[in-house]
């Protein structure tokens, strides 16, 4: 049942192209520009339809797409016509085509792709080949693809045309040759089946067998897996066809080449094929190809990660000469050129080889012949520049030659289309547009149409028609040839842009612009006139360059906007007349001119345009009212004013004899210009007029001749504000042409105070004509009353002003006139002082005395010599001098003390004495505090002195820079803040008083280093604030205020919260005030700080600042002073975090809590621990502290005090239960303590009586007390003293664990840093591949054969036999019959067939792509067999060849992420396991220790121990005396309990830290000889003469038993052996691996050895023999001493190794890492063989996965870390590896993990992580399921990357020969197999494995 196809079609218009830019800049205008809509493109798209490919019709232009499952048939304008249905179908890539689905179980529901879509013209049919069916071909008619004319029924091999894999590229030709087409068909190597396809073959269309290609040519290749080519493009001309492909460059190369292949059209034999290598400089491989007319265009790619694209060209000329030559070279000079060298050959590993011919033989076998040599393959490759660079992939290519211009069509990997012009040797992109879907890459099929018109674009999703060049989009030529659209141009008489061929006269001169020849438009070059008046018609004349020229019957005609008139042609020029004034629309407001547009016209179409003006020169009069005499003639227009009528007019002159003044364009007339017009020139004296007094006025008039004989009055017109006044006036005739008109005399008042207010003035004749004003005229109202204030301002006044102080009435400034004679003050008042600033100075003058007043002096030179201060002269600053107010002088020197008032006395007037009076004072420095600080500057700095408040411009330096002060300043201390200094040092302190310096030598300020920050802990808080935050570093005391800060972002309520930032202002003597908790910042900020205090100069102590809620932390610093420091830098990276505020519940919801004396209180909460520690939090009920216990995420415990306490405050009587955490403060309510329940009152009697009852009762019961208390009081005891002991271990066992962990951090620490130098000790990748593929054989598992001198002629055809054995193997069907074959035997063990499965990783390690292939194919089989039994058996163990390939081929691909991720944390947690391990002592008997997580290997004594630190002679001189110079002393950690073979493996250990194992010397080689003194040498060993042996128990000797101290001097010696020392091999050829085996509990002669316990069976005599009592007494305690008491060291050391054990499990499960590809691969094929079987259970698909990748790979490695690092691993370890290992299985299974009492220790361990560790497997899986999958290039290229990592030829070798024995055991059968298998037949793969056989065992053979 098939979807409904729902088919979109769309019709939109064209892109604009954009203008020329630099490609580079291609991506980014892409980015900015959106895409522009599509003119009459076209667009096909189908639901839910992947397109594959597309084909041309050529004379029907019917397009032909092939689609997964469908092929459409579709219009030129992408309508549909037809469709076929080709899938999906039952099909198989391992199947040949089958008619019955028995045939092949493994078919499924497959999709159908398109792999090759082609049309045969000749026999109007389309051939359309499928992915399916192995690729198999069909025909269908070409006007209906629906009607299927042929598909085979049942295909041979002969038809398999296409690659059945869709990521496999085939590409195809249909060619003519001898009256039939045939098919030349080109694919890669694809499936299980397509090693017996040629990548090129020739293939019949018509005929019985269509598509077979049985008697035709094809391409013999020797070995399919080294020649994989990949087939870019075929194309074909009329001689010959081209294919292009990329593949490895030969056999023996790894990388890929770029080639072009050729052949003769009429060759159906392939005798002419010939390839070339091309490159295209410094470029990559090619991607995509098009072969134009005369040239191969080829896109590359480029860049780093090859994300770009490169363009080049190839000549098909010098294509062909290349393939010529090297066809020449093989031909006729055995393929090698004049210098020698090979530049020929014949390649894909045929036996052919190159000859030496005739001369003539490539003339006269122009396509080879049977005779000549092929296929050649040239060495020397053709090598083209790269023409255009792109930044994206290039997948598609096409190009159009038109009018001898090349353009390139190129689609990119994103869906754009980019248009190219090859110019020359360089390519540029004219246009980009998007077409596709952005990220969805444009098919090579990229089409042109037969009219060359329009391209076919296809993507996965659609096809789009797009045309070619969109030229009529450009609407006018300036677009058009700015476009640089090399198909467009400007068609001028038809006037639009359009193809060359569009344009009717394009053949003829100046009739089609091109804008790679014509860069301008055709416009006005000149215009004459360029303006004419509107009021008359006139000619106008226009000259266009390059005018076309047009027939007899057509003219041009000129438009003057919407009115057209004919035009005359003279050559270029044309001339038109103007339009009538009725024509021309108005003027524009405000204007003189209206502006229209004149074009040339032919027909409708513009030629050229201007713009043209029309003037009117009555409407510049109207415009210009100030002088439109001036304005009329100097306009740019020729206009003229008559100065009689007033009027401006054009023409010629003034009508009716009227004398004219003509324009400023008029040249040969003198009377024109503004200078000609009657005008009022200026002012005849001052135009001021003073206010109140009557003023005359008088103006100079010129060219007024022209009114001569023409009587007439004149007005002055005054524009004084808010009113226009009138002033009549008479004309003043004068000598030459200027005269003067004198203006009415007038009384003038001001209604504005203003001194000086200007009012303009002109001049008018008769009734309103104006006289022009030949500039602006202003006349200027003065009043002396405003701005004069005093007499002395008064008199300062400008003596033209004519103002006097005038004490008529009210004593004020007037004018002269207006002041009576005996009124006038000719000297002023005595100055007036009022204030002087400052008050004090210092006695060396230099002082700048500020003085304000009146009447200070009219100018400076009243005041120059006038002024002394406390009977000083001081020198007055005339640049400082305000008249009559200000003074501003210098003091004189004077002695200090001297006072007095200041005085200001002007000559010929009383001085002015101020009231204030100044003081000499002398400002002396005493001290500085404080005496340091930073040379960060910062440092708040207070200067100590007397009189320090002198003068004011005070400045304080710290040295040469400055020290800012804070205000104010006062008497006795300056506050200042110091600058940043270069460098630490003393400087001087001083203060500048004016010009006087003071200098405080005795005590300088010294800067020191900037304090460092090194480690602030804890970095975590609550919001609340308060926590205590312990600040470490260097220098901290020289900071005065360091403050914790955290800068917020807030919210609007919170901002309103907060403070605005305060100018603090100190005042003298107060307090300084506590500065703000949060503040507000530029920017929006909220700045919250806390002041830390400074416990000593390594630590701050800082409380953490409150946040206030809604308020997120942007940054958390310290600011030392000047410095700023991130937390996060102080830390060591750790941001500071904020956590919510915890919520606890309240005691008691009703009433007052209950507590007992001794209970524990428990208070409920949330989040309690986030953001303090248990020790932080206090607890008070009333006035007494409750003892915070435990604090979690939810609980606080606390134990309170035995007795009721006193409520804290008076107030209320039950105590407050509080908890404080930080500045948190949370009362949860009152606590009533219960108290004991007092006896109620009881009668005396009922006591008596119950008192003598008591008596008896308890006389009878003592004696039974008494007998059973003698039994219990013992146990009580042992009971009690358990139980101290289990409180005892509970405390002890967390301080252990922190102990002991801070212990190991600090080795780790020093271990990262010796690793920094030494590295890892990886193995090279060949011993690590030998030891994970053949675990247990030690370090040799592949043997030499053949060795023996004997054997040297046999080994030749062996080697012989063994290389055509591995080419055997590329077999993909004889690998998986010999697989299968070799597990179908009884005999064949398992381990058997993972020796076979390591052979064959082995063999197989150069073609890590086919190994993957054939492990998938083995691996789908393996499913199938297992989805019928139980599928979550399924790679549970390794019982098959697959699974064991499996886990090679994961080592393979794992190894660099071991190196490079995984590798460092698993090496951590085996350097920490071994310090652990060896810090407590360890059985060298038992092997049991102290340290460990196996519990049967716990050390279950109490072993006192000490550590001791041994000097370890190293060096030259280390087997030498003691006093030897040379020896290095290393020190070495060892216990004294250790034995002397423990403590030389710990030596070395420690000695060679940085040397990998294998190249140490090894500890059974060497002697231990400890040193004392000069001449004291004592070799220590385990077992001498002075061992201690007692009852038949011989314990080995220890440190301790030789009584060697600490610091004890040591040497590594070599072992003597008969004389000599034995001999030390650093590097063995075949080491053993194995460890050296612990001591055996061995009874040699009776006597047992013991080392820390004794066994626990001993002999009888010994039990017999013991006597002592003591000895007795000491068993007995044993005895009942409880063992598991000591499990608590597991917990001990499972807290200590738990970091490591964490980073381990993250690494591997790649934690905020990518996942390795292999494991991505690997998954997404588990994923679908499931949905392949219908798998739905998540539960089996979790166990696949961790069945193949988690506990078959990384179980491995974690339980034997020797497979990867060159350590010992001792058996401690590996013990507690088997744990850790075990651990890792329970986190990857899928059942809940249950753990009860009874379980084993190691499982209850972990029971707590394992939950968590479940969570991150299944995360693990979860991400590697959403991630993107992994591509096959993208496996394939990491694969071809791998496969040359194990390059060990002679081990290849013997991994076949032992390969070679296992099939000779079972030969019979294999040889059965092969021949019953019928494809195995046609391979003669039997037949090639006797031939093996018969080389290798040297057998004489038929065959």
């Amino acid at each position: 049942m098939h979807l409904p196809l729902l088919l979109h079609f769309s019709t939109a218009p064209a892109m604009t192209p954009w203008p020329p830019f630099d490609p580079h800049l291609l991506l980014v205008l892409l980015l900015l520009c959106p895409p522009l809509p599509l003119a009459q493109a076209h667009r096909f798209s189908a639901l839910n339809t992947t397109f594959n490919h597309l084909a041309l019709a050529p004379g029907r232009g019917t397009i032909y797409v092939g689609a997964v499952n469908r092929l459409f048939q579709l219009s030129p304008e992408l309508k549909l016509e037809a469709e076929a249905v080709t899938g999906p179908v039952f099909d198989s890539p391992d199947c040949v085509p089958f008619r019955d689905p028995a045939e092949c179980p493994q078919a499924q529901l497959t999709d159908n792709a398109n792999q090759l879509l082609l049309v045969s013209s000749r026999s109007q049919e389309l051939v359309a080949c499928g992915q399916v069916r192995q690729g198999v071909c069909e025909k269908r008619h070409l006007e209906n693809v629906s009607k299927l004319l042929y598909q085979a029924e049942d295909p041979g091999d002969g038809q398999f045309v296409a690659a059945n894999a869709p990521g496999v590229a085939t590409v195809g030709l249909v060619v003519p040759a001898s009256g039939r087409d045939l098919l030349l068909v080109a694919r890669g190597l694809a499936g299980k089946l397509s090693g017996g396809v040629p990548p090129l073959t020739v293939r019949q269309l018509a005929g019985p067998q269509p598509f077979s290609s049985e008697g035709l040519g094809r391409l013999v290749v020797g070995d399919f897996s080294d020649y994989n080519n990949s087939y870019v493009a075929a194309f074909a001309n009329n001689r010959s066809a081209y294919f292009v492909f990329r593949r490895r460059g030969a056999r023996t190369l790894a990388e890929y080449r770029s080639y072009v292949a050729r052949i003769c059209l009429g060759d159906t034999n392939l005798y002419s094929y010939v390839e070339v290598p091309l490159t295209c400089q410094g470029q990559g491989l090619i991607q995509a190809a098009f072969l134009a007319p005369g040239t191969l265009l080829g896109a590359f790619a480029s860049g780093p990660r090859r994300a770009r694209a490169a363009l080049c060209t190839f000549p098909l000329a010098e294509l062909d000469g290349s393939m010529e030559q090297a066809r020449r070279l093989c031909y006729t000079a055995s393929g090698r050129g004049p210098n020698g060298i090979e530049e020929a050959t014949v390649e894909y590993g045929v036996t052919s080889r190159c000859v030496t011919l005739p001369p003539d033989s490539p003339e006269s076998y122009p396509c080879g012949d049977e005779h000549t040599p092929s296929p050649i393959a040239g060495r020397q490759p053709l090598e083209a520049r790269p023409l255009l660079q792109l930044r994206q992939p290039i997948s598609a290519i096409a190009a159009l030659q038109v009018d001898g211009h090349t353009i390139a069509f190129l689609g990119d990997t994103q869906g754009q289309l980019h248009k190219v012009f090859l110019n020359g040797s360089q390519g540029q992109v004219y246009h980009s547009q998007q077409v596709g879907l952005p990220g969805s890459a444009i098919s090579p099929d990229l089409l042109v149409d037969s009219s060359g018109s329009h391209l076919y674009v296809l993507t996965a999703e659609q096809v789009d028609q797009v045309p070619v060049a969109a030229c009529p989009q450009f609407h006018d030529c300036t677009s058009c040839l700015q476009a640089r659209d090399p198909l467009c141009g400007w068609c001028v008489l038809q006037g639009r842009c359009t193809r060359k061929g569009q344009c009717r006269r394009a053949a003829q001169p100046n009739q089609w612009l091109w804008s790679y020849e014509d860069s301008h438009c055709l416009h006005v070059q000149s215009l004459l006139p360029a303006h004419h008046p509107r009021q008359e018609q006139g000619q106008v004349s226009l000259c266009v360059p390059r005018l076309p020229t047009l027939a007899v019957e057509e003219y041009f005609h000129c438009a003057f906007g919407d009115y057209e008139i004919l035009a005359h042609v003279e050559g270029p020029c044309v001339d038109c007349v103007t339009p009538p004034q009725d024509q021309l629309p108005l003027n524009p407001p405000g204007t003189d001119h209206v502006t229209l547009s004149l074009a040339l016209m032919f027909e409708d179409v513009a030629i050229a345009a201007t713009n043209f003006s029309f003037y009117d020169c009555s409407a510049i009069q109207a415009l210009e009212v100030a002088a439109p005499c001036r304005a009329c003639v100097g306009s740019l227009w020729r206009c003229h004013w008559c100065p009689q009528s007033s009027r401006c007019v054009y023409g010629e002159h003034c009508p009716e004899g009227e004398k004219t003044i003509y324009s400023t364009q008029e040249v040969d007339i003198q009377v024109r210009g503004p200078g000609a017009c009657p005008q009022v020139e200026g002012p005849e004296g001052p135009l001021l007029v003073h206010v109140g007094w009557e003023s005359r006025l008088a103006l100079r008039v010129r060219n007024l001749q022209y009114f001569q004989g023409l009587p007439a009055s004149y007005n002055c017109w005054l524009e004084l504000p808010g009113e226009l006044q009138k002033l009549p006036a008479s004309l003043e005739e004068m000598t030459g042409d200027v005269d003067l008109i004198s203006c009415q005399a007038q009384l003038f008042h001001s209604s504005t105070a203003q001194r000086e207010l200007p009012v303009p003035i002109y001049v008018t004749r008769g009734k309103g004509q104006r006289l022009d004003n030949a500039r602006t005229l202003h006349v200027t109202m003065y009043d002396c009353a405003v701005g004069h204030p005093d007499c002395s301002h008064c008199q300062a006044a400008n003596k033209s002003l004519g103002c006097l102080w005038c004490s008529h009435g009210q004593p004020t400034c007037r004018y002269e006139q207006l002041c009576p004679p005996g009124a006038v003050e000719l000297l002023c008042p005595m100055p007036h002082i009022d204030t002087i600033e400052p008050l004090t100075g210092p006695p060396e003058g230099g002082l700048a005395l500020t003085i304000l007043g009146s009447n200070l002096g009219r100018d400076f030179a009243d005041i120059q010599d006038a002024v002394s201060v406390a009977g000083q002269p001081c020198s007055p600053d005339p640049s400082l001098y305000r008249t009559s107010a200000r003074i501003v002088c210098v003091t004189s020197p004077a002695p200090n003390g001297t006072a007095g008032p200041i005085q200001v006395a002007i000559k010929s007037r009383p001085p002015g004495i101020s009231t204030q009076h100044f003081t000499y004072q002398d400002p002396i420095l005493l001290s500085l505090s404080p005496q340091w600080g930073p040379q960060a500057g910062g440092t708040q700095l207070t200067i100590y002195g007397k009189h320090l408040q002198t003068g004011g411009n005070i400045s304080a330096f710290v040295g040469s820079q400055s020290c800012p002060i804070q205000e104010p300043v006062c008497p006795e201390t300056i506050v200042c803040h110091t600058m940043p200094q270069a460098s630490p040092g003393e400087a001087v302190v001083r203060v500048v008083f004016g010009h006087a310096q003071r200098m405080l030598l005795a005590t300088p300020f010294r800067y020191t280093a900037n304090p460092q920050l090194m480690a602030a802990e804890p970095s975590v808080s609550f919001r609340g604030g308060g926590r205590l935050i312990r600040v470490r570093g260097k220098d901290l005391d020289v900071v005065r205020r360091p403050l914790l800060s955290v800068w917020l972002e807030a919210t609007a309520e919170v901002k309103a919260a907060g403070a605005e930032p305060q100018d603090f202002k100190r005042s003298c003597g107060a307090p300084t005030s506590a500065p703000q908790a949060c503040v507000h910042l530029e920017g929006g900020l909220l700045q919250c700080s806390t002041v830390c205090s400074i416990n000593s100069s390594s630590l701050l102590l800082c409380q953490s600042p409150a946040v206030p809620d809604g308020a997120h932390p942007k940054r958390v610093f310290f600011t030392l002073d000047n410095m700023h420091v991130d937390f996060a830098s102080a830390s060591g990276g750790q941001d500071f975090l904020y956590q919510p505020n915890p919520r606890l519940a309240p005691l008691s919801r009703e009433g007052p809590a209950r507590l007992k004396p001794g209970n524990v209180l428990d208070v409920e909460g949330e989040g309690l621990n986030l953001g303090i520690s248990k020790e932080e939090v206090r607890v008070h009920i009333g006035d007494s502290e409750c003892l915070v216990k435990t604090l979690t995420l939810t609980h606080l415990y606390c134990e309170p005090s035995p007795r009721a306490p006193q409520p804290a405050n008076g107030s209320s009587t039950l105590p407050q239960f509080v908890v404080q955490m930080g500045n948190l403060r949370l009362a949860l309510g009152p606590v009533q303590y219960e108290a004991e329940p007092t006896p109620p009152a009881f009668p005396v009697e009922a006591q008596l009586g119950l008192g003598m009852g008591a008596a008896v009762l308890t006389a009878s019961v003592l004696l039974l007390t008494l007998m059973y208390r003698h039994k219990s009081k013992q146990a009580l005891r042992d009971y009690q003293k358990v139980l101290v002991q289990l409180e005892n271990l509970e405390i002890s066992v967390g301080d252990q664990c922190r102990k002991e962990f801070t212990d190991l951090m600090t080795e780790m620490t020093d271990l990262s840093s010796d690793l920094e130098g030494s590295g890892i000790p990886f193995l090279d990748y060949r011993t690590y591949a030998e030891r994970v593929f053949f675990p247990g054989h030690g370090g040799c598992p592949l043997q030499p054969t053949f060795e023996g001198p004997g054997e040297e002629g046999h080994r030749a055809p062996v080697r012989q036999g063994l290389t055509q054995l591995s080419n055997l193997l590329n077999s993909k069907l004889f690998l998986l019959t010999l697989i299968h074959t070799l597990e179908e035997q009884p005999s064949f063990s398992q381990r058997d067939r993972c020796h076979v499965a390591s052979l064959l990783s082995l063999a197989l390690h150069s073609k890590l792509e086919y190994l993957t292939d054939i492990m998938r194919t083995l691996l789908s089989d393996l499913a199938a067999h297992y989805v019928h039994r139980n599928p979550k058996l399924m790679l549970r163990r390794t019982e098959t060849m697959v699974e064991k390939l499996l886990t090679n081929w994961l080592s393979i691909c794992l190894y660099a992420f071991l190196k490079e991720v995984a590798g460092e944390p698993l090496y951590m947690l085996l350097r920490a396991i071994q310090y652990q391990v060896d810090k407590g002592p360890v059985d060298a008997v038992t092997g049991k220790a102290k340290r460990t997580l196996n519990d049967s290997r716990l050390l279950r004594e109490d072993v006192e121990f000490r550590p001791l630190t041994l000097m370890v002679l190293v060096g030259p001189g280390a087997g030498a005396a003691a006093a030897n110079s040379e020896a290095q002393h290393v020190p070495a950690r060892v216990l004294d309990t250790d034995t002397i073979t423990q403590v030389k493996e710990k030596v070395l250990d420690q000695v060679y830290k940085g040397t990998p194992f294998s190249l140490r010397p090894a500890g059974h080689t060497l002697e231990l000889e400890w040193r004392s003194g000069l001449a004291g040498h004592l070799t220590l060993s385990d077992e001498d003469l002075t061992s201690v042996t007692q009852n038949q128990w011989k314990r080995l000797n220890t440190l301790q038993h030789y009584k060697v101290p600490d610091g004890a001097t040591v040497g590594l010696i070599p072992q003597l052996l008969n004389g000599g020392a034995v001999s030390q091999s650093l590097s063995q050829s075949c080491p053993s691996g194995e460890n050296i085996p612990m001591l055996e509990d061995g009874e040699e002669g009776g006597v047992r050895l013991w080392h820390l316990v004794k066994g626990t069976e001993e002999p009888e005599g010994a039990k017999a023999r013991r006597s002592s009592l003591r000895e007795r007494e000491r068993e007995r305690a044993r005895a009942k001493a409880i063992p598991e008491i000591y499990l608590t060291r597991l917990l001990s050391m499972k807290g200590t190794l738990q970091k490591f054990v964490d980073d381990t499990f993250q690494a591997i499960l790649s934690m905020n890492q990518p996942v390795p590809i292999a494991v991505k691969y690997l998954f997404d094929f588990l994923d679908e063989l499931a949905e392949k079987h219908g798998i739905e259970d998540p539960e089996t698909l979790h166990i696949w996965k961790t069945n193949s990748l988690l506990l078959r790979f990384w179980v491995n490695i974690l339980k034997n870390p020797q497979l990867i690092f060159d350590v010992r691993v001792s058996d401690n370890v590996d013990a507690i590896l088997a744990v850790i290992a075990q651990t890792f299985i329970d986190s990857c299974t899928v059942s809940e993990h249950k753990v009860g009492r009874d379980s084993p220790v190691n499982k209850l361990l972990y029971a707590r992580e394992i939950p968590r560790y479940k969570q991150m497997v299944e995360r693990y899986y979860s991400d590697i399921r959403q991630s993107s999958p992994a591509s096959y290039q993208e496996m394939n290229s990491t694969l071809a990357e791998l496969s040359g990592n194990y390059t060990s030829a002679p081990h290849c070798l013997e991994a076949l020969q032992e390969l070679y024995n296992h099939i000779h055991r079972y030969y019979d059968q294999i040889i059965s197999a092969l021949e019953e298998d019928p494809v195995g037949q046609k391979m003669q793969l039997a037949c090639r494995l006797q031939q093996i056989a018969a080389l290798v065992e040297n057998k004489v053979t038929d065959l």
